[in-house]
């Protein structure tokens, strides 16, 4: 079993953008930094559901397809599922539509728990008020043989980086420069101590950097 988290981030660190209107709700700024993966063609497949078969599937989307690999229980925060913004929308589903890309339990971090969603292609978003170390304790029990992603957004995968729980990071830099937004190195000086660090670049510009124990 592995505790994994997968980000995108800038060139200086943002990975949760600023940008957001009531017209806007993911901002231009979002799309620029998720481009080249939105752009693969698994992401297409698995999280769009398309069936064209279209979509980049050079070194992005090998990285595209390994988001996806070994992963049987995510733990999320509440902005990535989408509580920040329909907070009092008690049928609110999340950002995922009717056919999550997960198919697996995931814990949302909450402060406002809420009852549980399952779908029908075996997803279920399970809403706890519980510490990283909690929630993983939970997930561990979830996954089974398989892996743990810590899917996001910035603070709680800075949280279980901090605490020391994540095994494998992969961070998609991105060569743009946003200059504001949240980012994910900050109170993580000397992080790379203790993982062995390797990055590959491909053909959009990313950066694939991964740390792993």
């Amino acid at each position: 079993m592995v505790v994994r988290v997968d980000l995108n981030i800038s060139l200086d660190g943002i990975g949760a953008t600023a940008d957001q209107t009531p017209e806007n709700i993911f901002g231009e700024d979002w799309g620029r930094l998720v481009a080249p993966y939105v752009a693969t063609r698994t992401f297409r497949q698995r999280v769009l559901h398309e069936g064209t078969g279209e979509g980049t599937t050079g070194v992005d989307d090998r990285y595209a397809q390994a988001y996806f690999e070994g992963v049987t229980a995510e733990i999320m925060g509440a902005g990535m599922f989408g509580l920040h913004t329909f907070p009092d929308k008690p049928d609110w589903r999340g950002w995922w539509g009717e056919e999550p890309p997960f198919a697996y339990p995931v814990l949302v971090l909450t402060h406002t728990p809420r009852p549980s969603i399952e779908f029908p292609n075996g997803t279920r978003f399970d809403f706890r008020s519980v510490t990283p170390q909690e929630a993983l304790e939970e997930a561990r029990t979830l996954a089974g043989d398989g892996d743990i992603r810590v899917g996001g957004g910035v603070s709680v995968a800075r949280d279980f980086l901090r605490a020391g729980l994540v095994d494998r990071l992969h961070v998609g830099i991105t060569p743009i420069v946003l200059g504001v937004g949240s980012r994910l190195w900050d109170g993580l000086h000397g992080l790379e101590d203790g993982y062995e660090v390797t990055s590959e670049v491909a053909e959009s510009g990313v950066v694939h950097v991964t740390f792993s124990r």
